[in-house]
C-alpha cells in the first residue's frame, strides 16, 4: 500500500499479513480523492473512517492536509498497526476500538466526510444500516457526505439519501447526502 498524493506521496506502508483487510486499490483511491478534491478543502474538514482496517484512507487524507481524523475498527491488531504508523510518521489519528454500528449509535460529533469500507460480503441489511444510522443520528455537517465502498455485486441505490455511485474495477463508491 502507498500514499498516492500530498505531502507523503509515494510513502510505502506494509501492513502485517495477518490483518483481516482488503485495502482500497490505488486506482480507486486516486479516483475517489479526485472527486473529493473538487468539493472539499482537505485542510478544513473532519473525517470519520469506519471499518478503517490498515488506515489506508486516513493516511491519504492526512497526506493531503486533513488534521482531524477519527478511525474506527473492531479489530485490535488493525488499530495497533495504525498507531504504529501514526507514531513513525507523526500522523495525528484518533483511533477507536468499537463495533461500527455501536459507535454510530452513541457518537454525537458531526463530521464532514464519513468513509466506510465494510467487508464486501456484508448483507444488504448490514450495508443499509450504515446510512440509516448516519442520517438518523444527524452525524454529517452541512454539505457533508457519507461514502461507502463496496463490491460491484452490491447495489445501495435504494438506500435512503443515496446520491450516486462510481465504479472502479471491482469496487464501487456509493455517495449519500442530505
Amino acid at each position: 500500500m502507498r500514499i498516492i498524493s500530498g505531502k507523503y506521496k509515494g510513502q510505502r506502508l506494509t501492513a502485517p499479513k495477518k490483518l483481516p483487510v482488503r485495502p482500497t486499490t490505488d486506482m480507486a483511491k486516486e479516483a475517489l480523492f479526485n472527486i473529493l478534491a473538487n468539493n472539499y478543502s482537505f485542510s478544513n474538514i473532519t473525517v470519520l473512517d469506519l471499518f478503517t482496517g490498515t488506515g489506508n484512507i486516513s493516511y491519504e487524507f492526512i497526506s493531503r492536509g486533513t488534521q482531524d481524523i477519527t478511525a474506527v475498527d473492531s479489530h485490535y491488531a488493525c488499530l495497533g498497526y495504525i498507531k504504529s504508523v501514526a507514531k513513525e510518521l507523526d500522523f495525528s489519528i484518533e483511533t477507536i476500538k468499537s463495533d461500527v454500528y455501536s459507535y454510530l449509535e452513541k457518537v454525537k460529533r458531526k463530521t464532514d466526510i464519513i468513509f466506510a469500507d465494510p467487508p464486501y460480503n456484508f448483507t444488504d441489511d448490514q450495508f443499509s444500516k450504515i446510512p440509516s444510522l448516519v442520517f438518523e443520528n444527524d452525524l454529517l455537517n452541512k454539505d457533508g457526505v457519507l461514502i461507502i465502498e463496496h463490491s460491484k455485486h452490491t447495489s445501495l441505490e435504494k438506500s435512503p439519501y443515496f446520491s450516486n455511485a462510481r465504479k472502479y474495477g471491482g469496487s464501487v463508491f456509493s455517495f449519500f447526502e442530505k
